[in-house]
């Protein structure tokens, strides 16, 4: 049976909509908790099988058609020497943040076999458990949303210490996020090495910019990671993997930069859950693929309003080929497993009538 997610990244058209969601393994998840109350969540990070397990455990559970390792965007960080906690109630704590020039010349060199092994092989166990229709997803955080954390020391809400540095020290700020772009590239090119059948880059926090910041400060990087990641597996003597690994864009509340995002080069760009499908794909261009794009929320409803919602989506998309269904962001905690059950049936099984 063929790979139907990587069939649409192609644009090719497939008997029905692939649909993966994002943060699919997680708290919502009964099985899910059952493993937390055993492992703190770095030590599920950082253990191979224990990460390979969560990661196989919506496939086992709802039959999705993709996987995407279970990982975190900041652990990657480590390898730079930034020291990465999670403080409960607190989130991601950096306890040595970057802001100056000699920071950021102090950050080492990163080597995703010495840092991220954990992730590469839990990448490889999981291969070899998936079924051959089924896709399996490496990712990274995108440079800004990287050098955002890395940058305010843990989550923010105004980004004002980025900014800053962006606004009043573009030189430090083009360095970082040069090595960042690095960063990211090689974690890719790992990631598909080790099983990875593609990649999504995650720019959660890029929507805090205006779209003039984004092409000035943003843009040239995070196309620079995507170009250099196909660059790095040319050079590695991998083309077919070039070929059979796209690489996913995606970002929230950036649908007033809907054009530029086009220019990173991504192979497929997500849709958030703040505009129509079918205006966003428009903005995009129909020669692009596109993911998306229901609102994580609607999953707490009750199943006849998430049945007209996912129909909405699918209609507006059209059955034109490109599309692979996915919520705008992540599911959230709570959400009931039986309304994410229902939903994958659904999409599975709906054809678009015009």
């Amino acid at each position: 049976m063929s790979n139907r997610i990587l069939q649409a990244c192609r644009r090719e058209q497939t008997d029905r909509t692939p649909l993966w969601l994002m943060r699919q393994a997680g708290r919502y998840m009964s099985v899910y908790r059952a493993v937390r109350e055993r492992h703190g969540f770095m030590q599920m990070v950082k253990l191979p099988e224990v990460a390979a397990e969560v990661t196989l455990q919506p496939i086992e559970a709802f039959g999705m058609d993709a996987a995407i390792i279970f990982a975190d965007i900041l652990p990657p960080l480590e390898g730079l020497g930034i020291n990465l906690t999670f403080e409960k109630g607190e989130g991601p704590v950096i306890h040595n943040p970057v802001r100056t020039a000699a920071d950021i010349a102090a950050l080492r060199p990163y080597d995703p076999y010495e840092t991220s092994g954990y992730t590469l092989k839990a990448l490889s166990l999981v291969k070899a458990a998936l079924p051959a229709e089924t896709a399996l997803f490496g990712f990274s955080g995108a440079p800004f949303t990287l050098a955002s954390y890395a940058i305010e020391g843990g989550g923010s809400k105004d980004y004002r210490r980025t900014k800053a540095m962006m606004y009043n020290d573009p030189t430090s700020w083009h360095a970082l996020m040069t090595k960042l772009s690095d960063l990211v590239a090689v974690y890719l090119v790992a990631q598909i090495e080790a099983g990875a059948d593609l990649v999504q880059v995650f720019d959660s926090w890029a929507g805090a910019l205006s779209p003039e910041d984004y092409a000035e400060y943003v843009l040239p990087h995070t196309k620079a990671a995507i170009d250099q990641t196909r660059t790095l597996l040319a050079k590695a003597a991998k083309a077919e993997s070039a070929e059979v690994a796209p690489i996913i864009y995606f970002g929230t509340d950036m649908n007033g930069m809907l054009p530029l995002l086009r220019q990173t080069g991504a192979d497929v760009l997500g849709l958030d859950w703040r505009i129509n499908l079918d205006d966003g794909w428009a903005q995009y261009g129909h020669d692009i693929a596109v993911q998306g794009n229901l609102d994580p929320m609607t999953l707490h409803g009750n199943w006849s309003a998430i049945e007209r919602r996912a129909k909405s989506i699918l209609d507006r998309a059209a059955g034109r080929p490109g599309h692979i269904f996915n919520v705008g962001h992540g599911i959230l905690t709570e959400t009931p497993e039986d309304n994410v059950r229902r939903l994958v049936e659904f999409v599975q099984s709906y054809k678009y009538e015009a």
